[in-house]
């Protein structure tokens, strides 16, 4: 989700998944995937720094998360049990 600002100066929070095409007229459109037309203030560049930065910030948390589980399961893969070995030489 990134913050934005409409015409209005009122904030804004938008999914930026949902985010199909941005559009520099004089001001910065924004079409989301169902159809829907924003108008923001930030430039389109400013709009995809943030889409960039929110992204950056999720994936990072995502990895921490992720690399653990994702290190044993490798680690355990390599190297069966000997349960396993047993059961193979029977």
């Amino acid at each position: 989700m990134i913050q934005l600002t409409r015409l209005n100066s009122h904030p804004l929070i938008v999914n930026s998944d949902l985010i199909k095409l941005i559009e520099m007229a004089p001001d910065t459109v924004l079409t989301l995937i169902s159809g829907e037309k924003i108008v923001v203030l930030e430039s389109s560049d400013q709009v995809i720094e943030k889409i960039i930065a929110y992204r950056r910030e999720f994936l990072s948390g995502l990895g921490l998360m992720t690399a653990i589980p994702l290190v044993s399961t490798v680690a355990q893969a390599s190297h069966p049990s000997s349960d396993t070995k047993d059961q193979e030489h029977g």
